[in-house]
């Protein structure tokens, strides 16, 4: 008698075992529609919604329910680069969940009353090919690696040539279970 099934019936495309993940909803959808000409792709980074135009991370929407301070448009950026920003969006912020340092990443608070103006004017100048917004991501590092630093290209080793070993010598056994001396 066959084990298969165990008298469970196998599923059918219309049961919840078939069903799709459901996605979470885009945060700040309006932001993604502003950027739609530039054809942009979006990947999940942590809890949040990245959006690359080519080969650049531009923008990662926020919209969490825990730790809302850091909720808006975070903009991918360098340190050199906020004082002209922060000119234009005067709002913009350091990212409090990434510490107190200062890091290439701003954000456009979405609690500040003139959240939706800025973050359209930064898709304009994502629009414009403005350099000052969007980064390309570097190599990944190991954890063990310092910050800033990539990691050293990968190296395969050879094998060592055939090393002889010595043999071991197996002792025997006595009748009695001992080791003869």
């Amino acid at each position: 008698m066959s084990k298969a099934g165990h008298g469970i019936p196998p599923p059918t495309p219309g049961d919840a075992f078939f069903a799709a993940k459901q996605r979470k909803a885009v945060p700040h959808r309006f932001v993604l529609d502003a950027l739609a000409t530039l054809a942009p792709t979006t990947r999940p980074m942590f809890g949040c919604l990245a959006i690359y135009v080519g080969d650049k991370i531009v923008l990662i929407l926020r919209d969490r329910r825990d730790r809302t301070a850091d909720n808006g448009v975070w903009l991918a950026t360098t340190k050199d680069r906020h004082e002209s920003l922060r000119r234009e969006f005067p709002n913009m912020r350091s990212i409090q969940a990434l510490g107190k340092g200062l890091t290439g990443w701003q954000v456009l608070p979405a609690d500040a009353p003139d959240f939706e103006e800025a973050a359209l004017r930064a898709c304009e100048h994502i629009l414009a090919g403005d350099p000052r917004i969007g980064k390309a991501p570097g190599a990944r590092r190991t954890s063990g690696s310092p910050a800033g630093r990539k990691s050293p290209p990968a190296v395969t080793l050879k094998p060592p040539a055939a090393v002889a070993r010595p043999r071991r010598v197996r002792r025997r056994r006595s009748l009695t279970g001992r080791f003869p001396n």
